[in-house]
C-alpha cells in the first residue's frame, strides 16, 4: 500500500485508469518541417509538452514524432550523455563504444525491486560509464550482442505483456546512448505499458528533455556523492552536478524509484552525502538500499572496493537512511 501511494501514476496505468506516457506523447500535435533549425525545434517541442493538447486520433506528424527528429539529429553530433563527445554515431562511438543498438539479452526479468515485477527488460551494451567494479562488464565495457529491427522489439513488447510484464525495463549498460532507437521501437508500439528508464542518470539537458513525456518511472542509480570517486572508479567528470540535477528533472517529469549500491568504505564519502541529499531535495523519493556490491571485474585494482560490503556498512547506512525518514523499499 505504501508502494501503490509513492507511485500512484505507475499503479494507474497498470490498472487501465491512464495511458503510459509515450501513448499521450503520440497523441499530440506538432507542426514542423525536417528543413528547419534545431533551435526551432527545440521550440516547437517544448512549446507542445506544455500545452499537451491531445487528440483522439493519432496526429501526423505528432509530440513523438518531433522527438525521433530530435533524437536523429543528436545521434549525428552525439549528446546523449554529459561526455558530449559530438562524434557522428553513423561512423564511429563515442566513450560508450556504441554505434547502431545492439541488444545483449532481453527477458521476463524477476529480480527487480516486487513493485516492478514480472519487468521485461531490455539489456544494451555499451555504457557511458567505465565503473572498475561493474558486475556487468562483458556488456558494458564489450559492446556485442543482437541488431534487433524496432519493429520486431516492439512486437517482442506486445508479447511479453500478453505473458504477465508489468512494464518495459530499458537498461545496459546503459540506454542513454540508445535513446533514438527506444523511440523508434515506441512509435512501432501500440500497447499501454509503463516505461522504465534504468539508468545512471549521466543524461544531458537534451536526453531528459526528449525522455519527458515518454518515461513513466526513472528507475536510478545513484552511485557517488563527490566527483572524485566518479572520477575515480567510474572515468566520469562533474558527476554530482549532473546526477543531481536529473533527478530533480526526472521527479518533475515522472515518477522516481532511487536505487544506492552502498560500496566498502564509501560511507561517509558517498552514502550518506547521497541520502542527505535525497531526504532534502526528493523526500517521497522511494530509495533501494543494496547490498549486492562484491569486488569484480577490475576492483581489486582499489584497495578501498577490493573487497566485499559487510553487514555492519549496509546496517548502517539503512539507518541512517530510516532516520532522516526516506521511504526504504
Amino acid at each position: 500500500m505504501v508502494v501503490r501511494k509513492l507511485l500512484p501514476k505507475y499503479h494507474d496505468i497498470l490498472e487501465g485508469q491512464e495511458v503510459a506516457h509515450y501513448q499521450t506523447c503520440k497523441q499530440i500535435p506538432v507542426s514542423f518541417e525536417r528543413t528547419q533549425t534545431t533551435n526551432s525545434l527545440w521550440r516547437i517541442h517544448d512549446k507542445a509538452l506544455r500545452s499537451c493538447k491531445v487528440q483522439n486520433t493519432v496526429p501526423s506528424p505528432s509530440l513523438l514524432d518531433l522527438k525521433i527528429e530530435l533524437a536523429e539529429r543528436l545521434f549525428q553530433a552525439c549528446c546523449f550523455c554529459e561526455h558530449r563527445c559530438m562524434v557522428d554515431r553513423r561512423k564511429t562511438s563515442g566513450v560508450c563504444g556504441v554505434q547502431e543498438a545492439h541488444i545483449a539479452s532481453e527477458f521476463l526479468h524477476f529480480g527487480e525491486e516486487p513493485v516492478l515485477v514480472p519487468s521485461y527488460t531490455i539489456f544494451f551494451s555499451g555504457c557511458t560509464f567505465q565503473c572498475v567494479f561493474c558486475q556487468n562488464w562483458e556488456i558494458s565495457q564489450l559492446p556485442g550482442g543482437t541488431v534487433i529491427a524496432p519493429e520486431r522489439l516492439a512486437q517482442a513488447i506486445e508479447q511479453q505483456k500478453k505473458q504477465g510484464a508489468r512494464n518495459v525495463n530499458w537498461v545496459g549498460g546503459d540506454p542513454t546512448a540508445n535513446l533514438l532507437y527506444i523511440l523508434q521501437v515506441l512509435q512501432q508500439l501500440d500497447t499501454s505499458i509503463p516505461q522504465v528508464w534504468n539508468s545512471n542518470m549521466y543524461c544531458s539537458e537534451e536526453t531528459m528533455k526528449l525522455l519527458h513525456g515518454v518515461i513513466d518511472i526513472y528507475l536510478t542509480d545513484f552511485k557517488y556523492g563527490n566527483d572524485a570517486c566518479a572520477k575515480r572508479l567510474s572515468q566520469v567528470d562533474g558527476y554530482t552536478a549532473v546526477v543531481k540535477r536529473n533527478h530533480l528533472l526526472a521527479s518533475e517529469h515522472a515518477e522516481l524509484l532511487i536505487r544506492h549500491l552502498v560500496l566498502p568504505n564509501h560511507v561517509e564519502c558517498c552514502s550518506k552525502p547521497i541520502i542527505k541529499y535525497v531526504a532534502e531535495h526528493l523526500p517521497h523519493a522511494p530509495v533501494n538500499i543494496m547490498a549486492q556490491y562484491r569486488p569484480d571485474y577490475r576492483a581489486y585494482e582499489q584497495k578501498d572496493i577490493a573487497r566485499s560490503i559487510s553487514p555492519e556498512e549496509v546496517s548502517y547506512v539503512t539507518e541512517f537512511a530510516r532516520n532522516l525518514g526516506l521511504h526504504l523499499v
